[in-house]
Order: C-alpha cells, then sequence, then structure tokens
C-alpha cells in the first residue's frame, strides 16, 4: 500500500495554490488593458500587426489602415469607437487567460483520457509485462471527472460568449447569405459547428470517457476481489468498449477543441497528430510515477525490464508525433492550398521562437537521449527525459492554439504558468491521492506472474 508522502502532498497543494494566485494576478492585470492600449501597441510597433491584418485574417488593408490612431477613429466615427482592428486585437487579448487555461486543461484531460485507451488497450491485447502497472494507469484516470469540469469551463465559456476562442461561435452575420460577412467556409461547417451539436458532443466526449474510466476500475477492483475468470472477461469487455468509444471520441474531440478554433484550415490526420502529442505525455508520467514509487520502496515489482519498455513506448511515441507533424507539415506545404498553408504561416510570422523549437524535446531529445538500450534503464535519466518531453508538449498545445486565439499577444507569464501549476498540482494531488487508496498490485489479474518474472529478452 502506498502512502501519499507529506512532501509530495504539500508540493501539490502549494502548485495549486500558487498557481492559482498567479493565474488570478494575471487575469486581474489582462482585464485592466483596453482599447487605449491596442491602439498604442499598434502605433508603436506596427511591423507586428502586419502579417495579422494581411493574411491571417485576410483583410484586404495595407500598412497604413492597419495603423489606427485617436485622430483617425474620432474622424471616422465622430466619436472614440474602435476599428474592426482593434476590436478584434483587443478580443485576442482577452482571450489569453481563456487560452492559458484551456491548454493546461486539455492536456491533462487529454492524458487522463488517453491512459484509459492505453490501459484498455493492454488489458484486451492481454499483455503480461504491463499488469503491475495497472493501478497506476487506473489512478491517472481518475483525474477525468476533474478535468472534465475544467474542460467545460471554457467550453460553456465559448457558448455563453463569455470568450472569443471559436469565431464560427461568435459571428452569426458569417452564416447569412445577404450579410457582407457571409462566409463559405462557416456556412458548409455550419450544420457540424454549431453551439448545440458542439456542446453535446464535447460533453459525451468527456462524459463518455468518465463513465468509461470508472467501469474499468470497478471491474478490476472486482477482479482482485474474486479473481474469477468471469470477472477478468468482463474487463476484457469492458475494455473494447472503451477503445472502440475513445477510437471514435478522440478524433472529433481534436476537430471540435482544436482544429475548429479556425475554422477555415483543415488536417485530414489532425485528430492523430494531437492524440499522439498526449499519448507521448501519458507514458511519460507513467514512468515519473512507477519510479517515485519504486524510490519510495513500495514498488520492488517495477524492474529495469519494465522501465525498458516503457521508454521503448516514450521512444516509440515521441518518433510517431514526429512522423505525423513531418508529414502535416510536408502534405500541406507541397500542395500550397491557402486554406492550409495559414495555419504554418502563421506560425513562422508570429511564433517562430517556440513553433520549430518544440520539435527538440518532442522529436530530437527523446531519439538521441533515449536511442542506446543502456539509457532505457537508467532511472535518472529516463525520468529527465521524461519531464522534459512533458513540458514540449504542453509547449506543442501552446502552439496549437496560442497563434489563432491569441495572435500576436502571446507571451510565457503569469497565466501560463499560474494555468500549468494550478491544472498539473491538482492532477497530481488527484492522481497520487487516488493511488495512495488502491492495492498497488492486481492480484486478481491472472496474468499478474508473467509481469512479475517479466525479463527483456534481448
Amino acid at each position: 500500500m502506498y502512502n501519499f508522502s507529506s512532501k509530495l502532498r504539500k508540493a501539490s497543494i502549494i502548485s495549486i495554490v500558487l498557481g492559482f494566485l498567479m493565474f488570478a494576478i494575471g487575469y486581474g492585470l489582462n482585464a485592466t488593458k483596453g482599447a487605449d492600449y491596442i491602439v498604442q501597441e499598434m502605433n508603436e510597433n506596427p511591423e507586428q500587426f502586419d502579417y495579422l491584418a494581411s493574411s491571417s485574417e485576410t483583410l484586404e488593408s495595407n500598412h497604413e489602415e492597419v495603423i489606427v490612431g485617436h485622430e483617425k477613429i474620432n474622424e471616422a466615427h465622430g466619436e472614440h469607437h474602435v476599428s474592426h482592428e482593434v476590436e478584434h486585437l483587443l478580443a485576442q487579448y482577452h482571450n489569453r487567460p481563456w487560452t492559458a487555461f484551456f491548454i493546461s486543461a486539455f492536456l491533462f484531460t487529454g492524458i487522463a483520457a488517453i491512459t484509459m485507451f492505453f490501459l484498455a488497450v493492454n488489458n484486451v491485447a492481454q499483455s503480461g509485462w504491463s499488469v503491475i502497472l495497472t493501478r497506476i494507469m487506473e489512478a491517472m484516470t481518475s483525474f477525468l471527472p476533474w478535468g472534465t469540469v475544467l474542460m467545460l469551463i471554457v467550453l460553456v465559456g465559448s457558448a455563453l460568449h463569455m470568450n472569443h476562442l471559436y469565431h464560427w461561435i461568435g459571428d452569426p452575420e458569417a452564416l447569412d447569405f445577404n450579410s457582407p460577412n457571409f462566409d463559405h467556409f462557416m456556412k458548409t461547417k455550419s450544420e457540424w459547428l454549431n453551439i448545440p451539436f458542439w456542446l453535446t458532443r464535447s460533453v459525451i466526449y468527456l462524459v463518455g470517457w468518465t463513465l468509461l474510466s470508472f467501469w474499468i476500475r470497478n471491474k478490476s477492483k472486482k477482479l482482485d476481489q474474486t479473481g474469477a475468470t468471469k470477472d477478468y472477461w468482463g474487463l476484457y469487455k469492458v475494455s473494447v468498449y472503451a477503445i472502440i468509444f475513445f477510437a471514435l471520441s478522440s478524433m472529433a474531440s481534436g476537430w471540435d477543441w482544436v482544429m475548429s478554433i479556425d475554422p477555415h484550415w483543415y488536417s485530414t490526420l489532425f485528430g492523430w497528430y494531437v492524440m499522439a502529442s498526449y499519448l507521448t505525455a501519458a507514458i511519460a508520467i507513467i514512468i515519473l510515477i512507477a519510479v517515485h514509487l519504486k524510490n519510495a520502496g513500495v514498488f520492488p515489482q517495477f524492474n529495469d525490464n519494465h522501465l525498458h519498455d516503457l521508454t521503448k513506448y516514450l521512444f516509440a511515441t515521441s518518433l510517431l508525433w514526429g512522423y505525423l507533424w513531418l508529414c502535416q507539415f510536408e502534405l500541406i506545404w507541397y500542395a500550397n492550398i491557402p486554406e492550409e498553408v495559414v495555419y504554418f504561416q502563421q506560425r513562422e510570422a508570429l511564433y517562430g521562437p517556440t513553433y520549430y523549437t518544440m520539435l527538440i524535446p518532442n522529436v530530437v531529445l527523446p531519439f538521441l537521449a533515449l536511442i542506446s538500450s543502456s539509457m532505457k534503464r537508467n532511472y535518472k535519466w529516463v525520468s529527465g527525459v521524461a519531464i522534459i518531453v512533458i513540458l514540449g508538449h504542453w509547449l506543442d498545445i501552446f502552439n496549437q492554439m496560442m497563434p489563432t486565439t491569441v495572435g500576436p499577444w502571446w507571451q510565457f507569464g503569469l497565466l501560463e504558468f499560474g494555468a500549468l501549476f494550478f491544472v498539473g498540482g491538482l492532477f497530481t494531488f488527484v492522481v497520487m491521492r487516488t493511488l495512495s487508496k488502491m492495492q498497488l498490485i492486481p492480484k486478481g489479474n491472472p496474468l499478474l506472474h508473467e509481469s512479475e518474472i517479466y525479463e527483456y529478452p534481448f
């Protein structure tokens, strides 16, 4: 039995409180800025907004039209009103707290959900080596109810027009054929991208993942109590249901929550790309928890062979993520379709310091650091790489959301780190507290002995 250590408990609580305070301060500072601040920035740094005005928003305006001062506004309107460009940039500026929170909520909820999927796949494949990791994966899925609440705060807030994360939600004129703002792309997607259907799907994804994870944990607990073959096959069947549901919902959730932020852009493999991102992060967290338990002296069954196989998964999924990133980039670059290339134009113009550099922690480092078989068995080395990989995929989600929702106003500050500390601390507290209430070794699983004596054959 694992006892939630006081140091880790305090650290997670401090992370939650510190993250909340940082985010609250950042939110307050963000809310104080208005149109005057936007106009000032546009006048002082006009080059920062050239791409946003001409390419990202497809506005037919030149550099002089973008620079809007108080005098020009007063002449055009007779009073102090902001232009369309300023309104748009102000909305993006005020999107920053919502996006920062959404990034961390999406990442850790996705990690919990795909851990359920990974656990279910191991159950259905009757994988022997991973059985001793069952409780760790089950504990990670216990975050899903919390993640559901965090996600719904952002999604419902978007549906209620409390933010402007989703352009298609806040622009009804785009669907009106008689309006000068009519948007053909948004009209053709309106049967899928409409608030009632979109919000209903989101609830189905989140509640479905939560219920299935609870069902799997319940079946696993019953198997521990009885050790009956009937209960083992009951766990098997539930895992099949979880795989099918997650396979469908994970693709659609990637479209609904991330790709629809820019309704003009599309990528047929984007759902796989998102899934690979939080699968890699999930495996990294499994490694960290397993190593922590072994160092605490309560998990002697976990040995070099198990670490080796987990690290192979971390190595493989990192390369999978890199492969999908490269495929998406090369296909869009080669086809050169305007609706597709804008995704990379935005990131090259506004997010150069973060977009291509994220390949280092997400692909280059795991490849070079974990290619050696001996390194895959080094606990400290693998744990260090795992931490960097988790941060790398947080940066990946950052690059997926920020360019469209926040535009040129991005930075790493109180909001971003506050949200990361808050959600990450909450994830740690919930998972480790759940784990402390579990029996670490699933003694009722008939494949347990195979896992305990498992030895990597090469």
